[in-house]
């Protein structure tokens, strides 16, 4: 079995995280903002993804 590591960034800006979780940008700042994983540095908006991806499981289905 081989294991793959993939680099990716904890912190993302809207466009990138929307094109992450192939969803629109507009739903994707309204779920960000949901989690609580907005960070604001003057006009810099970054999206923690752990925190995010945490809040993304709570959708989850079991079927």
């Amino acid at each position: 079995m081989q294991r793959h590591i993939i680099n990716r960034k904890r912190f993302v800006r809207y466009k990138e995280g929307a094109e992450m979780y192939s969803m629109c940008q507009s739903k994707f700042e309204k779920m960000a903002k949901e989690a609580n994983a907005v960070y604001k540095l003057d006009k810099l908006v970054l999206v923690n993804c752990d925190i995010f991806e945490a809040y993304l499981e709570t959708f989850r289905t079991g079927i």
